[in-house]
C-alpha cells in the first residue's frame, strides 16, 4: 500500500512538471519538434520590360567576357528592376521569398535562372545587369534589344541575348 502511495505521489509530481512516465503511451516523445507548416505557393509574376520604368532606375556599368570578347555594358541591376516593378518586396527577403527564382527567357526559348537570394544585396549580392548598350553602342539585333549579363561568372552560360521575358516563380 505504501509502495502504491509513493508511486502515485511521484507520478503526480512528474505530471505537474510536464514529465511523462516511460510507460505512458499518450505522452509525446521528449524533444520532438514540429515540422514547419508549408506555406501556399506564391503566384508567378511577369516583369514587364517597361522602358520608362527602366530609364528611371539607377544605371550601372558592368564588364565581362563572353566568347572571348570583352564587353563594357551599361544598364540596370536586375534586382532593382524586380523591386521597382513590384515583383519582389522592398524589405529583406525571408521565408517563402527565398524559394523564389527569376527565369529570364530569350526569343529563341533559351532560359537562365537566378535565385532571389543570390541577387539580393543583403544575401548573395550577385551583380546581374539588364542592358541595351555595350561598348558605347546600342546592342546589335542578334543580341538585343535587351541582354542580360552576369559578370564574374566563369562562363557566360547565364547571359541571355534577345531577352523576351522575365518571370519570378515559386520553386517549391
Amino acid at each position: 500500500m505504501i509502495r502504491l502511495q509513493v508511486s502515485l505521489v511521484v507520478s503526480i509530481a512528474l505530471a505537474s512538471l510536464g514529465v511523462a512516465r516511460a510507460d505512458d503511451k499518450t505522452a509525446p516523445p521528449p524533444h520532438r519538434h514540429e515540422a514547419p507548416r508549408p506555406s501556399a505557393p506564391i503566384a508567378p509574376v511577369e516583369v514587364k520590360l517597361d522602358e520608362a520604368l527602366i530609364a528611371h532606375l539607377p544605371q550601372i556599368s558592368a564588364q565581362g567576357e563572353a566568347h572571348g570578347k570583352k564587353l563594357s555594358c551599361e544598364g540596370v541591376a536586375l534586382h532593382e528592376l524586380l523591386r521597382a516593378s513590384g515583383a519582389i518586396p522592398a524589405e529583406p527577403l525571408r521565408g517563402p521569398q527565398l524559394a523564389r527564382v527569376v527565369v529570364v527567357q530569350a526569343r529563341d526559348g533559351y532560359r537562365a535562372a537566378f535565385s532571389l537570394g543570390e541577387l539580393d544585396p543583403s544575401l548573395g549580392n550577385r551583380q546581374v545587369v539588364l542592358t541595351r548598350r555595350c561598348d558605347g553602342k546600342a546592342l546589335p539585333a542578334d543580341d538585343g534589344p535587351w541582354r542580360l549579363i552576369a559578370p564574374g561568372e566563369s562562363r557566360p552560360a547565364r547571359w541571355v541575348r534577345q531577352v523576351e521575358s522575365i518571370r519570378v516563380i515559386d520553386a517549391r
